[in-house]
């Protein structure tokens, strides 16, 4: 039988209540004293709760494959990432809000930073969001159509922004358009094939016509342009685990992601302690809660280290709050690891922590009794019980511990 048709034939409905806390980019590498960022932060209520719960390492694509945010949530949602491509673009613009159609192409747009022919910042600074919206509100005042299609913006966080193309024959067959390092000449867009070549056309147009209209706007002069998507074909959560669920997540990407598998979003604020807050005020009205924290990824991305070991602290300091409301099932994990030795999203394993009535605990425990300190982190999962794993069978190990999965045969 199909995993999906496994899934819909075995879920049931009961009141059990499942939480799922990523904490993107989580997993990291050791610096000089032999610790990674997790395992470097003040983390007292996991490393308690990592002695009553079951412990592992998950891969989100396979192993020695470094996973896109995109692909990567996928599995954490129960989908295969290689059955279910979906660009960036749909992701970005379901997550500020933007109804795409069958005739649109949506795009992910950063502001970038452009000198003597070459993007010398790929993120335009960070620039304010408001100073995106002012950006964004002028360049939509003046290029608001490239042959055929009609152009619209719509602003993200600090330097991204979404691209609509709406129009006839627009294929998402594209490279992308970004260089994908600093101190590079612009890049436009390739079509894959023939079909694409109208999509290309209007694309590398509108590439040049923001750099023309933002000329003296530096350090937001310029655009690069990623995850090229029409709108997917997939299964909601809804129909294959027979669960509502909701989605808490300041990024617009991760709402557009949960919005896309059929999770409600909840109004949230930025801060780990309001997301807890909102977790805790709609609590009894979903059965299963996906809670995002972005800033491990960022920072990790950033090559903080110390940034990223100190937001896992602050995470940490607001746990009890989520632990209070006694969920049937708490899973804390990352998507993928972004180790700030790197730089950069990576192939590393992701620390995996599962707590329910039903878990067998950490075999771990044991073997480290001797220790001065039961740290939950990198080592302490790698000697979990549960091995290192597909995060595709996260949410099916959460059914079974939330009692929501019928015995499969006679």
């Amino acid at each position: 039988m199909e995993r999906e048709a496994l899934y819909r034939a075995l879920s049931q409905v009961n009141e059990n209540k499942m939480v799922l806390l990523v904490l993107d980019g989580l997993g990291g590498l050791p610096r000089q004293d032999g610790q990674t960022e997790l395992e470097a932060a003040a983390t007292p209520h996991l490393d308690q709760l990592a002695l009553q719960s079951e412990l592992g390492l998950t891969h989100a694509v396979g192993y020695g494959i470094t996973p896109g945010s995109g692909p990567a949530h996928l599995a954490l949602f129960g989908y295969d990432p290689l059955r279910y491509e979906i660009g960036r673009g749909i992701l970005e613009a379901l997550g500020v809000g933007v109804d795409v159609g069958p005739s649109d192409l949506a795009v992910r747009g950063n502001f970038a930073s452009l000198q003597d022919g070459l993007i010398v910042d790929r993120r335009a600074g960070r620039i304010a969001t408001e100073k995106n919206r002012q950006l964004v509100g002028f360049l939509n005042g003046r290029i608001k159509q490239i042959e055929d299609v009609a152009v619209r913006l719509y602003s993200g966080e600090e330097h991204r922004f979404v691209l609509v193309l709406s129009g006839p024959g627009l294929s998402d067959a594209l490279s992308d358009a970004d260089p994908e390092a600093n101190n590079l000449p612009v890049k436009y867009a390739q079509p894959k094939n023939e079909a694409a070549a109208k999509a290309a056309r209007v694309v590398n147009r509108f590439i040049d016509e923001f750099s023309t209209i933002l000329k003296d706007c530096f350090p937001a002069n310029a655009c690069l342009l990623r995850g090229f998507a029409r709108y997917p074909a997939i299964p909601s959560l809804a129909e294959l685990f027979k669960f509502k669920a909701a989605a808490i997540a300041s990024y617009p990407m991760y709402r557009g992601l949960a919005k896309l598998v059929g999770m409600e979003i909840l109004p949230t604020g930025k801060t780990i302690a309001e997301q807890a807050v909102t977790l805790k005020a709609n609590f009894q009205q979903y059965d299963f809660f996906f809670v995002h924290i972005k800033k491990p990824d960022s920072y990790g991305e950033d090559g903080n280290f110390d940034a990223k070991m100190t937001v896992i602290s602050e995470f940490d300091r607001q746990l009890p709050a989520i632990l209070s409301l006694n969920p049937a099932v708490l899973v804390v994990t990352g998507d993928h690891s972004t180790p700030a030795l790197m730089g950069s999203h990576s192939w590393h394993p992701n620390p995996f922590l599962l707590h329910s009535p039903f878990v067998r605990g950490s075999s771990s425990k044991g073997k480290l009794k001797t220790s001065r300190r039961f740290k939950f982190g990198e080592s302490l999962c790698a000697q979990g019980i549960l091995g290192n794993f597909s995060a595709q069978e996260i949410l099916p190990l959460m059914m079974a511990h939330a009692r929501k999965f019928k015995k499969y045969g006679a």
